[in-house]
């Protein structure tokens, strides 16, 4: 049986399903695309989508960020025939409001935002049909973000990404409550985020659908969160072995030959922990900090004097295929992956 289609606000998407955005680079306008082609929604990640032009975005990366972004989401429209195109913009990022604007004028249909609390993000999009989410991962993120948007601008997001602990990439947990906590009861979270969510629908007389991501791997996950009040799912990990992924393929085979094992939770220079692939790269790191030589001045709270590494040099590594001198972010089930398909075969495996 397919899935029922998930509405946002007036967009609707055939397939309940989001494809998270990965940075720096894995997900661009090929995978996006591809993505809205088949129905779902695709997510470009604003995390600096500019790095190909190396000189440029050595010199400028902010500026070359901004027209690379513009040019994705664009592209995104035009492969996937005018499907539901959104991005993925880290609160930590400098210069956010000017990443906004960007995404504002490049046409894209949504704004994700986590990594921080996006506070002033409803002041950013006013005037504008943009629809936005917060990516939250506690009923105290959701609360402070829903009460402080409804006092100081009378409005609220169109809907909600809650985040679980099995997500890939930066996590919105302390290193010691991913530690101490086996999250088995997360599901009761989940549910709470939903019935505070449904006093808005009220108060504002609309729809907020909520989004699980963090761990979605199968229909049988898919359908596990929609029975607790989820209106569709965000998924990024499967959508990293697809033929359309925009990372290079020694990336995407990183998936395919992790062990269970491998997977990994690390500290990361965005002063939040996240999981990854433990190779080479994380190895030395866990011994020694990297010598950072030249910063790309992409966060609000990183100092090159003080980081482990720079995260956009080793992100920057891991799409371009230096797999093993690089950070290689993945969910906890990366290492079920076996195979690369295309998005078609994927998204029709999930919707049927």
């Amino acid at each position: 049986m397919k899935l029922k289609p998930l509405i946002i606000g007036d967009l609707k998407a055939e397939v309940p399903i989001i494809q998270g955005g990965m940075g720096v680079g894995i997900s661009l306008s090929s995978l996006a695309g591809a993505v809205a082609k088949e129905g779902a929604i695709g997510i470009i990640s604003a995390a600096q989508p500019g790095y190909k032009d190396e000189k440029s975005f050595g010199e400028h990366s902010a500026e070359t960020n901004f027209e690379a972004l513009k040019y994705h989401i664009k592209e995104a429209k035009r492969i996937s025939n005018g499907g539901i195109i959104g991005v993925n913009v880290m609160r930590a990022s400098r210069r956010y409001d000017e990443y906004i604007k960007c995404c504002i004028d490049g046409g894209a249909d949504i704004i994700i935002s986590g990594a921080g609390l996006p506070i002033e993000l409803p002041a950013l999009l006013k005037d504008t049909n943009v629809k936005f989410a917060p990516i939250v991962s506690s009923l105290k993120a959701i609360k402070v973000l829903f009460k402080m948007w409804d006092r100081r601008y009378k409005t609220i997001s169109d809907f909600v990404v809650i985040e679980g602990p099995k997500a890939g990439g930066h996590l919105g947990f302390s290193p010691e409550e991913l530690e101490k906590n086996d999250f088995s009861n997360y599901d009761e979270e989940v549910v709470k985020i939903i019935e505070y969510v449904k006093e808005f629908e009220e108060k504002y007389n609309k729809s907020i659908p909520v989004i699980f991501a963090g761990g979605v791997y199968d229909r049988s996950d898919i359908d596990h969160y929609m029975s607790l009040g989820c209106a569709g799912v965000q998924m990024a990990t499967r959508f990293v072995a697809t033929e359309e992924c925009d990372a290079d393929i020694k990336y995407k085979m990183a998936y395919v030959n992790a062990k269970k094992e491998d997977i990994v939770i690390v500290k990361s220079p965005v002063g939040m922990p996240g999981r990854a692939i433990r190779n080479d790269f994380i190895k030395l790191r866990e011994k020694e900090r990297e010598n950072v030589t030249k910063c790309y001045r992409c966060l609000d709270h990183c100092n090159p004097k003080e980081t482990p590494y720079c995260i956009t040099s080793a992100l920057v590594r891991a799409v371009k295929g230096d797999v093993d001198n690089s950070l290689i972010f993945c969910g906890e089930n990366a290492y079920r992956i076996d195979k690369i398909v295309t998005v078609k075969e994927l998204l029709d495996e999930l919707n049927n």
